[in-house]
């Protein structure tokens, strides 16, 4: 017989109690040391969020498909976020435990939603940093004069920047999150400076009369067909329509993905002093920080030149200095594009680690890989990411596989917030430190956002998602489900309750 009602259905669903998390977190063999403040979890935020897309992104959005009005696109993406990061913000002081999205869903749907979102998550921070970091590898170059950073070993092109970045944090993520805070808050100040003097260098050329028509005529773009085209524009056939309201819309869906990564905070809850009042403040703290520097950015940009002459697949920011005969900016720019992208890089590895470590704590991935170093760091998961991503970066070229990542983190943003609503009606006993405003209208808003800017994503990407998910199927059903540590002691107490019930 069943222990209860609830019971049963725990043991059928595995739902694991957000203090059982929380007294996991506890383990001496895997616990993880308690050092970071908001202001490190507002620098991580910033360090994840403004990395190159700030200094490209914004040119080819309003050149090619929204025009000036690319800061109003911004606004909108911002809003899908924000709606996104209060969910978020609850969840992390409730369950202050690492694991982010992975633990959240655990508390509210249960082992098997859990997995697949834990699955999701190590597709989207694996090719994150490994594409992320072979962006960086070019801007290296830039720096360095011109010089090649991929050699070719017999046959195979090697991109050996890539790999000496992701060694290098690999390093510093295993001595400790402290320090690699303190480092990216150095990268920061760098890309910081450079924003701050592109915007101002940008007003002495800024002509209002180039954000006229601020959302320039609807024009009807070739676009892509078959499986490369969005799943939006194959439903309708209305997605290759560039520039007006459905261009505005489309730069949301676009530039949206600049924003990606708030979540990441998160991971770090159980690192966090006092995760209940600093985790809040770190997401939100961290959006309102690079919402304000997007949208400025965007403005200085579309005011310097006319957005018809950054259309094509090579305008940055440096085009509109260029034209304006500022050619110093290029060298500048990426510098600033070098800092920012090696602190998002650095911040992505750290989500990819904290994601491994709490499904490996639960057991639904080997235990060992759960200990934790006399620095209070998952070594061996970092040191195995290390190398894993180091592979990806070094030896394929990435490609479409980018939006791999995009599609990954809005699934996750998608359970998040149904899991605010599902938490509020299962537990509303829990102490929050953050309590998400109009629930359920802001949950069910998040995830129409989501819902939407994820079908503005290829069905070539679809097909990619759908397969990564199978396969993560196959290793939960053979693997991870009958290493549960969940289920074995739920099965456990099972058993006992029908033993005493049944002595014979």
């Amino acid at each position: 017989m069943s222990i209860t009602n609830n019971g049963g259905a725990a043991n059928r669903l595995r739902v694991k109690s957000v203090e059982q998390s929380i007294r996991d977190s506890d383990e001496p063999d895997s616990k993880l040391r308690k050092d970071l403040t908001a202001w490190d979890l507002t620098i991580f935020g910033v360090a994840v969020v403004v990395g190159a897309g700030i200094f490209t992104l914004t040119a080819r959005t309003a050149g090619n498909v929204a025009g000036p009005s690319v800061s109003l696109a911004f606004v909108f993406a911002a809003v899908a976020c924000g709606l996104t990061a209060l969910c978020y913000a609850e969840f992390a002081s409730t369950v202050p435990v690492a694991g982010s999205a992975y633990t959240f869903s655990y508390a509210t749907f249960g082992e098997f939603v859990a997995w697949i979102i834990g699955w999701d998550l190590i597709l989207e921070f694996a090719l994150a940093v490994s594409v992320v970091a072979k962006g960086w590898s070019q801007y290296l170059g830039s720096v360095l004069g011109g010089i090649s950073t991929t050699v070719s070993l017999g046959g195979i092109r090697f991109d050996w920047g890539a790999v000496l970045l992701i060694a290098v944090l690999c390093v510093l993520l295993a001595i400790g999150t402290k320090i690699s805070s303190r480092v990216s808050a150095i990268a920061v100040a760098i890309k910081l400076g450079v924003i701050a003097l592109v915007i101002a260098v940008g007003l002495a050329y800024f002509d209002i009369g180039n954000l006229s028509p601020y959302i320039p005529p609807s024009e009807t773009g070739e676009g892509d067909t078959g499986i490369h085209q969005s799943l939006f524009s194959w439903l309708t056939g209305a997605g290759n329509s560039t520039f007006g309201w459905y261009g505005l819309l489309a730069a949301a869906s676009l530039v949206f993905f600049a924003f990606i990564g708030f979540d990441v905070v998160a991971t770090t809850a159980e690192e966090t002093k006092n995760p209940q009042r600093d985790i809040p403040r770190g997401i939100l703290g961290s959006l309102a920080i690079v919402t304000v520097l997007y949208v400025a950015v965007a403005l200085i940009l579309t005011g310097m030149v006319s957005y018809k002459e950054l259309q094509g697949t090579d305008a940055t920011l440096a085009t509109a200095f260029a034209l304006n005969g500022v050619t110093w900016a290029e060298k500048i720019i990426s510098v600033g594009a070098l800092a920012g992208l090696t602190t998002v890089v650095m911040v992505l590895y750290l989500g990819q680690t904290r994601v491994l470590f709490a499904m490996s704590r639960d057991g639904l991935l080997p235990r060992k890989l759960a200990h934790t170093g006399r620095h209070g760091t998952p070594v061996r998961l970092t040191v195995i990411v290390g190398i894993a991503c180091a592979v990806l970066a070094g030896f394929v070229d990435m490609g479409a596989l980018e939006e791999m990542v995009n599609i990954g983190t809005l699934f996750a943003f998608v359970l998040v917030a149904v899991g605010v609503i599902i938490l509020r009606r299962t537990r509303p006993d829990l102490p929050r430190g953050f309590r998400v405003p109009w629930v359920p209208v802001v949950p069910v808003l998040a995830v129409l956002a989501c819902l939407w800017l994820m079908v503005n994503l290829s069905i070539e990407t679809w097909i990619r998602f759908v397969v990564w998910m199978a396969l993560g199927l196959l290793v939960y059903f053979v693997y991870s489900r009958r290493h549960s540590l969940l289920g074995k002691q739920l099965s456990a107490t099972t058993a006992d309750v029908e033993l005493r019930n049944d002595p014979a």
